[in-house]
């Protein structure tokens, strides 16, 4: 997937906690991506620190942009925050776990586990980048709005909606362009967060089945906002 700037292996525990909403505890410390590795080729050529980097830019630009466009008075997140150690990073006390990705609403910031993202772009692919950041900021926006849900599922989904949202109309707009496996590497990562069979839809950590949350992400990538309700 391919970006323009405006203005000038298991992955299944991102669905742990991917929205955290407690009382902020000082600003989470900025921890650089790792500086070296040893990367093998991927069939869609994504394997550097350096294009991983690239990509998490691009997806916070081109997300800005896009929100920007569609909430009067939005205000950007306050922060991306990449860490390495669990509990490197908390919210409200609350220390963010390895393998994972968050938005905390009181710190107004994403973090996410840099060392686990950097690996599902080696094995997903470059798309899953822009996913990963546009439905974290969902919740950023869903903050904004005052969106609040009884059951997490129905956060998590609507979240999915709006993360397609963002790319579908992007790639309309020209603002991202499509590269061949993009689309097969977004059901990949939609597949690889899923709940697991059996997990109750009502439970406090739930996010959908791989059918719903598919269906929800392509709703949106599709049909843009209207299918994700947030007015």
């Amino acid at each position: 997937m391919r970006w323009v700037r405006l203005g000038g292996l298991v992955l299944a525990l991102f669905a742990a906690a991917c929205f955290v909403g407690t009382d902020d505890q000082g600003a989470p410390p900025e921890a650089p991506p790792p500086a070296s590795g040893s990367p093998g080729e991927q069939e869609d050529g994504t394997m550097t620190v350096e294009e991983f980097q690239r990509d998490i830019e691009g997806a916070v630009d081109v997300a800005e942009a896009y929100w920007g466009q569609r909430v009067r008075g939005f205000e950007p997140v306050r922060r991306i925050t990449p860490y390495q150690q669990e509990g490197e990073v908390a919210c409200g006390g609350q220390p963010l776990t390895r393998n994972n990705a968050a938005y905390c609403s009181a710190g107004d910031f994403i973090a996410y586990d840099v060392n686990w993202a950097v690996g599902a772009f080696r094995q997903i692919g470059d798309a899953f980048i822009f996913y990963l950041l546009g439905h974290e900021y969902a919740h950023a926006v869903q903050v904004r709005l005052g969106i609040q849900y009884r059951f997490t599922i129905q956060q998590e989904l609507q979240a999915d909606c709006m993360g397609g949202a963002y790319i579908g109309d992007s790639v309309k707009a020209g603002s991202l362009t499509l590269d061949r496996g993009d689309i097969d590497e977004l059901r990949q990562g939609l597949l690889a967060v899923a709940d697991d069979p059996g997990q109750p839809w009502f439970a406090p950590d739930a996010h959908g089945t791989a059918e719903q949350r598919t269906d929800a992400f392509f709703e949106g990538y599709e049909g843009s906002l209207a299918p994700c309700d947030i007015t």
